[in-house]
């Protein structure tokens, strides 16, 4: 086995925790991947590996030595791919997974104009909140929101969402808009129960964020749910523009508060860093990328 496939093992031991999942995921044979383990481990030195009855296990100098030669093999990959890519045309399944919400209106859009383009490649959606095992469930691609924790994935940046404050137009003739988020303290505000911020909303004021703390007589637990009550003139709410953004095309609604939002929460793409991007991932998320350019999110 040559040292680029011993290398390729070992990265695949520690992203999936298990010779007999490596192995699979490597369509090698579990002696094989094990041999060549162990022929890193000799060149390198140190054990990078703890091996228990139950369980494998990195050790820090396995960590260490895996996020260099995890990022080296990608990018060499990467190299390889776009070298190919030239001269051919993307083909074949392509499995992504995404927030359900988000999907509706920009997702699938995106899949209808892209399986156009280009027949032979065909697609597969799966619609969830979790952050799916792109690995172990295999997935080509996912789409993120918010900041990426520390992670052996790769990713791509598509897009910042804006985070808003509003409500209808009759509710602030009535009652008069904020005008700075301390304001909210006098006004009905529609609580989400199941968000992380449901009654505590963030704001930038200088160059603090700070969280303030809202109420109001109508919660829910929906999102959807909390920005239809707004627009109904229940009251304040607060979502990214994106789930709002027709109803104030509408003009059923109206932002407010609007210089203290904070900075915009990333949408990323993401992918396993061992795995070489296909043409038909690499395209994809190039397509959806330029799609959202335009986007007001």
């Amino acid at each position: 086995m040559d040292r680029i496939e011993d290398l390729r093992a070992f990265v695949a031991v520690i992203e999936h925790g298990s010779l007999t999942r490596a192995a699979r995921q490597l369509g090698r044979s579990l002696q094989s991947v094990s041999r060549s383990l162990a022929a890193v481990e000799c060149e390198v030195g140190v054990e990078l590996v703890r091996r228990t009855t139950r369980r494998l296990s990195p050790t820090d100098a396995g960590l260490a030595f895996h996020r260099r030669v995890g990022g080296a093999l990608g990018e060499l990959e990467a190299a390889k791919s776009e070298a190919a890519s030239g001269r051919s045309e993307p083909a074949g399944l392509l499995r992504v997974s995404g927030p359900p919400a988000f999907a509706l209106p920009y997702i699938i859009p995106a899949f209808a104009a892209f399986l156009a383009a280009h027949p032979k490649v065909s697609a597969e959606l799966e619609l969830s909140d979790r952050y799916v095992d792109l690995v172990d469930e295999r997935f080509d691609l996912a789409i993120r929101m918010g900041e990426m924790p520390d992670s052996t994935l790769k990713s791509r940046r598509l897009a910042g969402m804006r985070r808003v404050v509003f409500a209808a137009v009759s509710y602030f003739a009535k009652h008069g808009r904020p005008r700075r988020p301390e304001d909210l303290a006098r006004h009905e505000c529609i609580v989400r129960t199941s968000g992380r911020e449901g009654d505590t909303w963030p704001f930038k004021v200088g160059t603090k964020v700070i969280a303030v703390r809202v109420t109001g007589r109508f919660r829910t637990s929906g999102a959807f749910a909390a920005n239809e009550a707004a627009a109904a003139g229940l009251g304040i709410a607060q979502a990214p523009l994106w789930q709002v953004r027709g109803l104030h095309d509408q003009g059923r609604i109206d932002l407010a508060l609007t210089r203290f939002e904070t900075p915009p929460a990333p949408l990323h793409a993401v992918w396993p860093a061992a795995r070489v991007p296909a043409a038909k991932t690499q395209m994809f998320v190039d397509f959806l990328a330029q799609r959202l350019k335009g986007e007001r999110l």
